[in-house]
């Protein structure tokens, strides 16, 4: 469990089975050592983290005044319910005590 295993978006990619065979790297794998190249990426939250340096949306002090999170966020579908609960728990509570409840997660989201 490590912080580049939390999605930029608030999903919790530890427990993904491809991530975890090694066919996927995840959002934020190899950007910031230049293996990957950000200007490739299509996703415009994964962009705007990467490039400010975040981990997550939970560090950006514009979180619930920007538009394209609370976009993706506000999606309808349960998982992105999901993905802004866990941005909304790392802002009040951290990413250690966000990774200690994961550890039993099943999928990218659970209970807390």
């Amino acid at each position: 469990m490590s912080i580049e295993d939390i999605g930029c978006c608030g999903a919790y990619c530890g427990t993904c089975p491809v991530i975890r065979a090694g066919a996927c790297r995840g959002c934020k794998t190899g950007y910031r050592s230049g293996e990957r190249d950000i200007s490739r990426a299509r996703c415009r939250i994964k962009i705007c983290c990467i490039r400010k340096g975040y981990q997550s949306c939970a560090d950006c002090t514009d979180y619930e005044s920007c538009g394209t999170i609370q976009e993706f966020h506000h999606r309808n579908g349960y998982k992105y319910k999901k993905y802004r609960e866990a941005i909304v728990f790392i802002i009040g509570n951290g990413y250690d005590r966000f990774l200690k409840i994961t550890d039993g997660w099943k999928n990218q989201v659970g209970p807390y």
